[in-house]
């Protein structure tokens, strides 16, 4: 990667905790007004000023696993993803979405009676069988969608491979249609931010068929046709997701001036609801865009969290090496037959 492409690379982690850690405060609470929101801590988790909450703690789960080689397609490689989910939930988080409870408890109890060593592969189908029975009844929150950002740098030159990977991470908790095609959408949006420096939502549109992408071709012409506030109710996977792009849609004028990073999570987190995770939706996406270098420094170092309470530079190292070592595995697959 050139520099330009590994900074932007470096700025997902690193934008999505920002976005979190600055809505942390606001969550289910009445919002700020933009501008106002400050790095206060608390929240559900009652976390520390510039700690971030469950949704970069599972990014980082998945660029963990990512960074050490997993390939997110594949049943081993989601076991991988697997593990440290649980290995998350043994933490005792404070912040944790009823769905993804639900299926990392059931799967939990599982696990715990496999025969060591324990088979990646099985533990991943285990969780994968949990979430089909958890979300039965089309349950779409935004569990997913929350922590797919680093998804999107798994593989920089595959968008195929991408969309593929973000259906599947996302349906080890959320196994219906609308939280996989967000997760899609989202992840090659911030595919196509690192590697051709600009935002485009429907990127990813034709990764979809025909019938969806309609759908989500009208979800986003309602995001981008008033008021972001009008997203208030965001715990829904969609409204998550028009909720993150009508706040950058919303900025549009500022187009690569430095305030808009600040300017937009600050719209987004004054929408209201699920603020952590509407801001960390968009702090992904907007890192990928604009890199560290484009990023309030003393926000940046202020970030913090679960594990062991890295902060930027661990963040910034976990992005670049989950695009360092998905451009290794590219390069080691034999070419596609024809």
């Amino acid at each position: 990667m050139d520099s330009l492409t590994r900074n932007r690379a470096a700025g997902v982690l690193l934008g999505q905790a920002i976005g979190d850690a600055l809505g942390v405060p606001y969550e289910f609470r009445r919002p700020p007004r933009p501008g106002e929101a400050r790095m206060l801590g608390g929240g559900l988790g009652n976390h520390a000023p510039g700690e971030w909450s469950d949704d970069t703690q599972m990014a980082v789960c998945i660029a963990e696993a990512a960074a050490a080689g997993a390939d997110l397609t594949s049943l081993t490689g989601l076991g991988a993803v697997a593990e440290r989910f649980l290995c998350w939930l043994d933490s005792s988080p404070g912040d944790i979405g009823n769905l993804t409870a639900t299926v990392l408890r059931g799967a939990e109890r599982e696990v715990r009676q496999l025969p060591p060593p324990r088979d990646p592969a099985t533990v991943a189908t285990i969780m994968l069988e949990r979430s089909e029975l958890a979300g039965a009844g089309g349950s779409a929150g935004n569990g997913g969608l929350m922590r797919t950002a680093v998804v999107g740098l798994s593989a920089l030159d595959d968008r195929d491979r991408v969309a593929d990977a973000a259906r599947r991470v996302c349906a080890l908790t959320h196994a219906s249609q609308h939280p996989q095609e967000s997760c899609v959408i989202w992840s090659e949006a911030v595919r196509v931010a690192v590697a051709d420096g600009r935002l485009d939502v429907r990127a990813g549109f034709d990764l979809l068929s025909p019938a969806s992408r309609d759908y989500w071709q009208a979800k986003i012409a309602q995001a981008e046709a008033g008021d972001p506030s009008r997203f208030n109710s965001n715990g829904w996977t969609v409204t998550a997701l028009q909720a993150a792009w009508a706040a950058i849609h919303a900025t549009r004028d500022l187009g690569d001036d430095p305030d808009r990073f600040e300017a937009t999570l600050q719209l987004a987190i004054s929408i209201g609801h699920d603020t952590d995770t509407v801001a960390a939706i968009a702090g992904g996406l907007l890192g990928a865009y604009f890199g560290v270098s484009g990023m309030p420094a003393d926000l940046a170092g202020r970030v913090h969290g679960w594990p062991g309470g890295i902060g930027r530079r661990r963040l910034v190292q976990l992005a670049l090496t989950v695009a360092d070592a998905g451009k290794r595995a590219a390069a080691e697959r034999p070419p596609r037959s024809a």
